[in-house]
């Protein structure tokens, strides 16, 4: 059996050697990772005074709950604008009035066309008539820009202008 006293003593020196090069290593990079250790908690203790002593655990707790309160009232958001917008399409929103003269002997443009639609161009066109005698107001109904009853020039008119009336 071989024994450690039977090593030649240079190899026994070569050993040393590399374990000494080996406990200096280890030594410098204790004192590097020491020395950042210390300028992390200098840069630690500067922060918790900033922030008037509130633990940096309790704040970023607070922040995650905050952004999460936060991102289910932006989901409850975008649930009720939908409804919103679904409920504005059905709503009137292009309005065209177009004032015009029924009879050659009248002198004012005293009769009318008033458009009155939704989003799809579905509404209803109300069409007064002045004449000397008597008014008279009419109410057609419209679908996607459409009568299904005869319409006279200027009630197209409004229909077309308030089509291509553009709403955000």
């Amino acid at each position: 059996m071989v024994s450690i006293f039977d090593f030649d003593a240079q190899i026994l020196t070569i050993i040393g050697l590399v374990i000494s090069i080996i406990a200096v290593l280890a030594l410098i990079m204790t004192m590097i990772l020491y020395s950042r250790m210390k300028k992390f908690q200098k840069a630690y203790k500067s922060l918790q005074s900033f922030m008037s002593g509130i633990k940096m655990e309790d704040l970023l707790k607070a922040n995650l709950k905050e952004v999460r309160e936060l991102s289910q009232q932006g989901s409850s958001h975008d649930t009720r604008i939908e409804k919103i917008e679904e409920k504005l399409r059905c709503d009137v929103d292009r309005v065209e009035l177009i004032r015009f003269n029924s009879f050659e002997n009248m002198g004012a443009d005293l009769s009318f066309a008033l458009a009155l639609l939704n989003q799809e161009g579905t509404g209803v066109i109300l069409t007064g008539i002045h004449s000397i005698e008597e008014s008279r107001v009419y109410c057609k109904a419209i679908e996607k820009g459409q009568a299904a009853v005869k319409l006279n020039k200027e009630e197209k008119d409004a229909i077309d202008k308030a089509c291509k009336t553009i709403k955000v």
